[in-house]
């Protein structure tokens, strides 16, 4: 016999359809605008397999090798602190097209370098569109999600970011496996390692075709004084069956003692800057000066310079970047259940355990008479599952939760400007970091690791007194 549903359960099942609509189509906007994360992580991570190219193309050592890494870092610093004034003033949107254009260009040109300096060039105009994606994704995600669902939907740039990292180890594992294991071999008339860094922009055209299909963020909408779309897009992404006049009132309220953000607003008694900015500036240094990076630029060589062939330490980034994304998935799963703060924590703790286990195991290599290098057993194997310990643990913590915190912890004031700054800090941070690394390896690999297990340790102290938790809140009740 057919059981016809009552009116009160017709209700229920049509409201639980709806709810369900809307939330396919905020996740999809959230995964397209996500996609600037990917190529975040896969142009700043696709060097890792062109270096030894590089180096032994243009002849350089490794002070230039270095400098020619790093220095998308510094654009990447100058796009952050620009993309956040970009995206008031041309909205999220058309932000989003002009980063994915750059990245596009930019990775023909690296692609097709005529000279060490000209490669550079062109990685510093990636790294400008890699900043303004840094900026840009986590403002969006955080404008147009739900609060309930605002953790998880966060986490999706650092999702896309970190499959951004292992894609682009995977297509330099296969194209250098096409030239024969080396990336200097031809291959289609380009050396291999042109072909990795020209990749790029096959994924930075499908960025550019989602940023133009995608709706505008509500709040900038409201900003620019266009409310009616503003009503319609909240519509879309949080359900008619909100108080939609309550939510613009709310957002109009905040917008009317509000101008467009600039640096001057971010001026407060604390060094010149509120201490909300400061906080964001010190959490996005920390998840730099962990070392993080040096593992996703710099691992083939690295793990080349204790005895593994070039292929095999292709292959164990690779390696390295799945682990990422598992990590990534944990902290999905667990933002919103446990919080923003917990995992940080946890993360912190992990790293410094892992980071000085890895110090160790490389405080102990042998040379050979040929000159090669090695690591005995069992530092070598210790060495491998401490490296990827340490990236499981980075993922699951300070890889999602530091870009959620960083799109919600700022007041609506000041979100777009203090967010910007905070990520030039971090982009200025991983640059120190990443032209350093090459000069300290090679003076002393151990100190080092020791280093960056300190600043571990570091971060928990900062993170139990200066990060208080978002989970739940309203982008309003902000600051």
């Amino acid at each position: 016999m057919r059981v016809v549903p009552e009116d009160g359960e017709r209700t229920c099942m049509a409201t639980q359809h709806t709810h369900q609509e809307h939330l396919s189509f905020v996740v999809f906007i959230t995964a397209a605008a996500a996609i600037g994360g990917f190529l975040f992580g896969y142009d700043s991570s696709v060097i890792n397999g062109a270096v030894v190219g590089i180096q032994r193309h243009f002849q350089v050592g490794p002070v230039e090798t270095g400098i020619v890494v790093a220095v998308a870092l510094l654009g990447s610093a100058v796009g952050a602190w620009a993309g956040g004034g970009l995206a008031d003033r041309w909205g999220r949107t058309r932000s989003m097209q002009v980063a994915a254009l750059l990245f596009a260009v930019s990775s023909i040109g690296q692609m097709l370098p005529f000279a060490i300096w000209d490669l550079a060039l062109w990685r510093v105009v990636a790294g400008f569109a890699i900043g303004m994606a840094s900026v840009l994704g986590p403002a969006y995600i955080a404008e147009v999600a739900p609060p309930a669902y605002r953790g998880r939907l966060g986490s999706f740039q650092q999702l896309a970011i970190v499959l951004g990292i292992a894609v682009s180890q995977l297509v330099n594992y296969v194209i250098a496996r096409l030239a024969g294991g080396e990336v200097n071999n031809q291959l289609w008339l380009l050396q291999a390692w042109q072909w990795m860094l020209g990749a790029c922009a096959i994924p930075a055209l499908l960025y550019l075709t989602f940023a133009l299909v995608i709706p505008e963020s509500p709040r900038y909408l409201i900003m620019a004084g266009k409310p009616r779309r503003a009503r319609e897009v909240l519509a879309e992404v949080e359900g008619e069956d909100v108080d939609l006049d309550a939510r613009i009132a709310e957002i109009q309220h905040v917008v009317r003692t509000q101008r467009v953000p600039g640096l001057r607003d971010l001026r407060g008694p604390a060094l010149g800057l509120l201490p909300i900015v400061w906080t964001g500036i010190v959490l996005s240094a920390f998840q730099q000066l962990v070392g993080i990076n040096v593992i996703f630029y710099y691992s083939s060589v690295l793990w080349q310079s204790v005895g593994i062939n070039q292929s095999d330490s292709l292959l164990i980034s690779f390696s390295s970047s799945i682990i990422n994304i598992i990590g990534t998935f944990i902290a999905i799963s667990l933002v919103d259940r446990i919080g923003r703060r917990p995992l940080l924590l946890i993360g912190s703790a992990g790293m410094a355990l892992s980071l000085a286990t890895a110090a160790w195991a490389f405080s102990a290599p042998r040379v050979s008479r040929g000159g090669a290098v090695t690591l005995p057993d069992p530092q070598g194997l210790i060495a491998l599952v401490a490296a990827n310990l340490f990236v499981l643990f980075f993922a699951l913590s300070w890889g999602v939760v530091v870009w959620v915190l960083l799109g919600e912890m700022f007041p609506n004031r000041i979100r777009a400007a203090a967010l910007g700054v905070a990520a030039a800090a971090q982009w200025l941070t991983n640059w120190a970091i990443t032209v350093s690394f090459p000069a300290l390896a090679a003076w002393n690999l151990p100190l080092t690791y020791a280093a960056y297990a300190l600043f571990a340790a570091l971060s928990f102290v900062f993170v139990l007194r200066r990060i208080r938790e978002t989970k739940g809140r309203k982008l309003e009740d902000m600051g």
